[in-house]
C-alpha cells in the first residue's frame, strides 16, 4: 500500500514537471514569434513614409531643384529643368527656405551684409556730360568797312587771347576823303553846322568816334584802325590772313570765353520723361573726382540722338578758375529739388540679369535666399526697391559673392549649399557617377525617350525610367560628345539612347531610332 502511494506521488511530480516544461517552451516560442512581429509592425511606417539619407541618417521630405523650389520629387536624380542634381530637403529643415552657408565659407567668400533702410532721397540718376563753349558769350569781330588787313596779330585758331589785345589792323582808303574834307572846312572857318554835317558823314562811314576826336586834336587824317579782343578766351575762328581784302559785315575772328561753359548732359531715353528744367546737376571731372561743378538745367534740347538714343540737357557752369576746357568728360548727378521717402539697398547688392533683378536675402535663421525685386532709381550708392523687400531685412552686399548673370546665379546657390554641408551634398548625389579613376566610371546606362530639343552641344529627351540610377520618367538634357555627333536625330523622334557619366553630367554615347534598339 505504501509503495503504491509512493509511486503515485512520484508520477504526479513528473507530470507537474512535464506540464511546467511544456508551458515554458510554449511561452518562449510565443514570445520569440511575437517580438519580430512587433518590430516589423513598428518598421512598417518608416519603410512606407520616411526616406532615410544613407550618408547622414537624416529623414528626407523630398528632393527639389533650388531654382524651381515648388516642384517636389520623391527620388534623387537629375533636375528636369537644368543639368544639375536634385537637392534634398530634410525633415528637420523642411520649414526653412534658402540655403545654409557655413560661417567659414562666408568669410572665405568675403560676404558682407547690409540692412534695407528707408530714407528721404531726391529723385536722381547718373549721366554723362561734356563741356562746350558757351555760345551766348561768344565775341564776334567783324569789319564794317571795305579795306585790307594791314597787320594780323593773331596767328591761328584756338589761340588763347587776353582781354584788350589787338587782333588785326585794317587799312581803309575810303576814310581819307571825308577826313580831309572835314579838315578843310575847319581850316576855312565854316560854321558849326557844316562841321557837324561833316562829322556825321564820317560816322556814317563807320569812322570810330575816337579816331574823329584824334582828327580834331591833331589835324591829321588816319586810315588805319586796330580791332581788339573784347574779352579773354579762345580764338575759335580766324578767317583772314595778312593783306586780305575785307568787306562790310565779314567776320574776321570769333572769340569764345572760358569763364562760363555749357555742360551738355546726355540723358538716357528711358529717363527722358523724368528730366525737367531747373533740376540740380552736380558734375565731377572724370580725371579728378575732387573737382565738383554745379548748376541747374537751363533747357532741354529737342530731339533724341539716333546714334546714342539720348536726350540732351544743357546747363551753364561756372569756370572762373579756368580749370575746365571744352570737350572734357564729366560725370553728372541729376537730382530733383524735393526729396521723397524711398526704400534703399546698396547698389552692389542687386543682381540684374536683364529679365529680372535679384537680391540675396538673409533670413532670420541665417539662411540665404534669392528674392526677385523691382528696382527704381539709383540714389548715390543705393538703389531704390519698389517691391520685394521690407525695411529692416538684411541682404548680401558683397561684390565677390554677387554674380551678374542669371546663368551664374542658377549655379552658385547649389554650390554654396554643397560647401556648407558636405555630408548633405554627398547624400544628394546618389545617382552621380564615381570619379573618373574608379572602375564604375566606364559604366553606361540606356533607356528610350522622345527628342524634345537638339543643339550643337546637347540633346533634351523626355525619357522613360532608368532603374539602374533610381530615376523616374523625366525630361532632362544630355551632352553630346562633339557638335557634329548624331546629325540625323530630329525633334519629335522616339529613340533609344545610351549614356555614361561625365565631368559635366551625363554624355550620350549612342542614339538610334527606337525600332532599331538592340
Amino acid at each position: 500500500m505504501n509503495q503504491k502511494l509512493i509511486v503515485r506521488a512520484v508520477a504526479a511530480v513528473f507530470t507537474a514537471a512535464a506540464l511546467v516544461g511544456a508551458g515554458y517552451v510554449t511561452g518562449s516560442h510565443r514570445a520569440a514569434t511575437s517580438t519580430p512581429t512587433a518590430s516589423a509592425t513598428a518598421a512598417t511606417p518608416s519603410a512606407a513614409g520616411d526616406k532615410i539619407d544613407p550618408k547622414t541618417g537624416r529623414n528626407v521630405l523630398y528632393w527639389h531643384d533650388p531654382m524651381v523650389p515648388n516642384q517636389h520629387f520623391d527620388k534623387p536624380g537629375k533636375s528636369p529643368f537644368m543639368n544639375m542634381e536634385l537637392q534634398p530637403v530634410f525633415a528637420d529643415e523642411g520649414s526653412s527656405s534658402g540655403i545654409k552657408v557655413d560661417s567659414t565659407l562666408q568669410q572665405n567668400l568675403g560676404i558682407r551684409y547690409a540692412t534695407v533702410v528707408r530714407q528721404d532721397a531726391s529723385e536722381s540718376f547718373d549721366a554723362i556730360g561734356t563741356t562746350q563753349f558757351d555760345e551766348s558769350m561768344a565775341d564776334v569781330i567783324q569789319s564794317r568797312v571795305t579795306g585790307y588787313i594791314d597787320h594780323l596779330y593773331a596767328s591761328a585758331p584756338m589761340q588763347r587771347v587776353a582781354k584788350g589785345v589787338p587782333i588785326a589792323s585794317l587799312f581803309v582808303p575810303d576814310w581819307l576823303a571825308p577826313q580831309e574834307e572835314y579838315l578843310a572846312l575847319k581850316r576855312g572857318g565854316m560854321d558849326a553846322g557844316l562841321l557837324a554835317a561833316a562829322r556825321a558823314r564820317m560816322r556814317a562811314l563807320s569812322i570810330p568816334d575816337g579816331l574823329i576826336a584824334s582828327l580834331e586834336r591833331t589835324g591829321k587824317a588816319q586810315t588805319h584802325v586796330t580791332l581788339f579782343a573784347q574779352q579773354a578766351g579762345v580764338l575759335t575762328e580766324l578767317n583772314v590772313r595778312d593783306g586780305a581784302m575785307v568787306s562790310p559785315g565779314q567776320t574776321l575772328a570769333k572769340i569764345a570765353g572760358l569763364s562760363k561753359l555749357w555742360l551738355i548732359v546726355e540723358i538716357p531715353e528711358s529717363l527722358a520723361l523724368q528730366v525737367r528744367p531747373g533740376m540740380m546737376v552736380d558734375a565731377t571731372f572724370a580725371g579728378d573726382a575732387s573737382q565738383h561743378f554745379s548748376g541747374h538745367i537751363r533747357e532741354i534740347l529737342p530731339g533724341i540722338s539716333p546714334d546714342s538714343r539720348t536726350l540732351q540737357a544743357r546747363l551753364e557752369i561756372d569756370n572762373a578758375g579756368l580749370k575746365l576746357t571744352p570737350g572734357m568728360l564729366m560725370r553728372a548727378r541729376v537730382s530733383g529739388a524735393k526729396p521723397v521717402s524711398r526704400l534703399l539697398v546698396p547698389s552692389e547688392a542687386v543682381i540684374t540679369t536683364g529679365k529680372r533683378s535679384i537680391v540675396i536675402v538673409r533670413n532670420s535663421d541665417g539662411r540665404l535666399q534669392p528674392v526677385q525685386v523691382v528696382i527704381g532709381h539709383d540714389s548715390g550708392d543705393g538703389t531704390e526697391v519698389t517691391s520685394g523687400l521690407t525695411e529692416g531685412q538684411q541682404v548680401v552686399a558683397s561684390g565677390q559673392f554677387l554674380i551678374d548673370s542669371e546663368a551664374s546665379l542658377r549655379s552658385v546657390l547649389p554650390k554654396l549649399e554643397g560647401s556648407a554641408a558636405p555630408a548633405a551634398s554627398a547624400s544628394t548625389s546618389a545617382p552621380a557617377p564615381a570619379p573618373a579613376s574608379a572602375p564604375a566610371a566606364a559604366q553606361t546606362y540606356e533607356t528610350t525617350g522622345r527628342v524634345e530639343k537638339v543643339t550643337s552641344s546637347d540633346i533634351t529627351f523626355s525619357h522613360q525610367p532608368v532603374p539602374a540610377l533610381g530615376w523616374g520618367a523625366m525630361t532632362m538634357t544630355f551632352g553630346k560628345p562633339s557638335p557634329t555627333a548624331f546629325p540625323d536625330v530630329k525633334v519629335g523622334e522616339s529613340v533609344h539612347f545610351v549614356f555614361k557619366p561625365s565631368d559635366d553630367g551625363y554624355q550620350l554615347t549612342q542614339v538610334e531610332p527606337a525600332g532599331g534598339a538592340k
